[in-house]
């Protein structure tokens, strides 16, 4: 059995199989032939021989046509919890899975940081530190805060776990409404009253643009947004045009170009604080993501269900 996996950890993580699995399963299982295909590199053989497929982070060279030759693929796991470059162009007879929970603990420990960062002027204070300058003065604080977590999902379950201490009010939003969850049509009528509004959304068709300028509008003076969802998910414009008057902070960790170009005005813009995309990019993503593929690829070959597979709404 043909895999192609994202990264030699991964394939690494998959040496011991058939001979690995669990006691009690079938024998007779395949032998598998697992090459790294990370995109950088002319793909390791024929697409059309591959039955997994394990992408690396971000999405190879012609990811619609190099789906469109694996007629033989049956299981595409993504290292991402977004599936939006693959969910157009899934092969008939495969099964797209995505990496729901393993970025959860990076991801949810970024927002915090990037939360107490912003509200306690951490990137003035480390720039009055390299002028030498002692800059005293108040700053804002997390606690008695209301955190409105927009796309409640697993990372939002893991964001309000750690936000447990701080002493916050927490207002959840999911596409639709549930147990203590309020519904995305609620969220004009929610935005006044966060202090930090932090989108974890995916990006799909119905959350281009989610945070458009009546969105950013509705915000209350002072507000921080905090985007660990996807670049396109905000209005660039629109936010810049927020953050040039100093009403709105924002803690970007996606942007709506990446790389961000280097004269882009995001850059210097007052109230931003920008990281490249590193949210998940952990040791602890990387661990939980060696032992989701390695079950998945078990699942696969034992024909037990399979974890985290998109089916109609994602």
């Amino acid at each position: 059995m043909k895999i192609w996996v994202a990264s030699q950890d991964i394939a690494a993580a998959l040496t011991e199989l058939p001979e690995g699995l669990p006691e009690g399963l079938p024998e007779g299982l395949p032998a598998l032939d697992c090459a790294v295909y990370d995109g950088r590199t002319p793909p390791p053989g024929p697409p059309e021989e591959v039955e997994i497929w394990v992408p690396p982070l971000v999405p190879v060279p012609d990811t619609p046509g190099l789906l469109g030759r694996m007629t033989s693929l049956r299981l595409l796991q993504t290292v991402t919890a977004g599936v939006e470059p693959y969910l157009p162009h899934v092969p008939p007879k495969a099964v797209l899975c995505n990496a729901r929970g393993v970025h959860d603990a990076g991801t949810a420990e970024w927002a915090v940081g990037a939360m107490i960062a912003m509200l306690r002027e951490f990137p003035g204070f480390a720039a009055a530190q390299a002028r030498g300058e002692w800059t005293y003065h108040h700053t804002g604080v997390l606690a008695d805060s209301t955190v409105l977590i927009v796309g409640y999902g697993s990372i939002g379950e893991a964001l309000e776990r750690r936000l447990a201490g701080f002493e916050v009010d927490i207002v959840r939003v999911a596409r639709t409404a549930r147990n203590n969850v309020h519904g995305q049509d609620e969220l004009p009528a929610l935005l006044p009253a966060a202090d930090v509004v932090v989108l974890l959304v995916p990006a799909t068709a119905g959350t281009a643009g989610l945070v458009d300028a009546e969105f950013l509008a509705r915000m209350k003076d002072g507000a921080l947004l905090v985007n660990a969802a996807r670049g396109s998910v905000v209005d660039a414009d629109a936010l810049l045009a927020e953050l040039r008057t100093g009403r709105l902070r924002a803690a970007l960790d996606v942007t709506p170009v990446e790389p961000l170009p280097s004269d882009h005005p995001l850059w210097t813009v007052p109230g931003v604080f920008i990281t490249p995309h590193i949210a998940g990019s952990t040791p602890a993503s990387i661990r939980r993501t060696r032992r989701l593929v390695r079950e998945q690829v078990i699942r696969h070959l034992t024909g037990r269900p399979l974890d985290n597979m998109i089916t109609g709404h994602y």
